[in-house]
């Protein structure tokens, strides 16, 4: 009781963060459920309605060929948010289990898994996303392992340091003397107590993710239209920024916003976790 007391008091003297939370609770629901929020078709349009303004009937407008953009950017939340978690999650399995190894071995390991986490920083994460997706070929599931690839390095890093942290710790030394195998030891006593820093960094590499993958999305690597992505509508719109701000605008507006929120809510938990 006093938790859920003091979380209600934190959201309330922090309108940012309820916005924020507000804001992922739409995003997550779109990706769901589209029909809460639009009974129009995102795919089929009427000629008669195209580059419709912001209106009533078209909460967002209607692009070149009369599909409604509300109902574009609510379905496209689905494709665009599943390609950021499991960017995410290839960043955070393959990362952790990289940091793991490397920190609890050591050795000639260690040298060899930082060595290659090197490599991977030396490169900015979007020039690395480009080049793997352009390797693995277009689709929403590439582009998704190529921004997770791309990212790995930081929760390695962060896993190596926390494993390093901790195997040193008297209860690791105690189930090593006892006999348990290494295996074990890192199963129930090292991954257990190394992973809340590197969840905490999950949920800050999501908005870094939203953007990576909406950008791959905005040069074309990312579904084929005219299934709808955020980064795709973004793009689709270009052609009609003096006629048709509306086509590019709310699609970047609603990135802008879930990558923001996210940031907030991320910065929250970090507050939290230091607390």
């Amino acid at each position: 009781m006093p938790d859920t007391r003091t979380r209600t008091r934190t959201l309330v003297r922090s309108p940012g963060l309820l916005v924020s939370y507000a804001v992922l609770v739409f995003a997550l629901l779109a990706a769901v459920a589209p029909g809460l929020f639009t009974d129009q078709d995102p795919i089929a349009g009427v000629p008669a309605e195209r580059l419709r303004g912001p209106g009533a009937a078209h909460l967002f407008g209607t692009d070149e060929t009369g599909r409604d953009v509300f109902a574009r950017v609510v379905h496209g939340a689905a494709l665009s948010l599943w390609a950021t978690l499991l960017a995410v999650l290839v960043s955070l399995v393959a990362g952790s289990a990289l940091g793991l190894l490397a920190g609890f071995r050591g050795g000639w390991l260690d040298s060899l898994v930082m060595r290659f986490v090197d490599v991977l920083q030396a490169v900015p994460s979007i020039l690395l996303s480009l080049a793997l997706v352009t390797a693995l070929g277009f689709g929403t599931t590439n582009v998704a392992i190529a921004v997770g690839v791309s990212n790995l390095a930081v929760f390695a890093r962060l896993m190596r340091s926390e494993v390093l942290r901790v195997r040193t710790g008297v209860f690791v030394e105690a189930a090593r003397a006892s006999g348990v195998r290494w295996r074990g030891v890192l199963g129930r006593h090292v991954l257990p107590n190394s992973l809340g820093p590197v969840l905490v960094l999950a949920t800050v590499t999501l908005g870094v993710a939203v953007l990576e993958v909406s950008a791959l999305s905005f040069l074309g690597f990312g579904a084929t239209p005219p299934t709808p992505e955020w980064g795709s509508l973004v793009a689709g719109g270009r052609g009609f920024l003096a006629t048709a701000w509306w086509m590019t605008t709310f699609p970047g507006l609603t990135v802008a916003a879930v990558v923001l929120a996210t940031n907030r809510v991320s910065r929250a938990l970090d507050e939290r976790g230091e607390a």
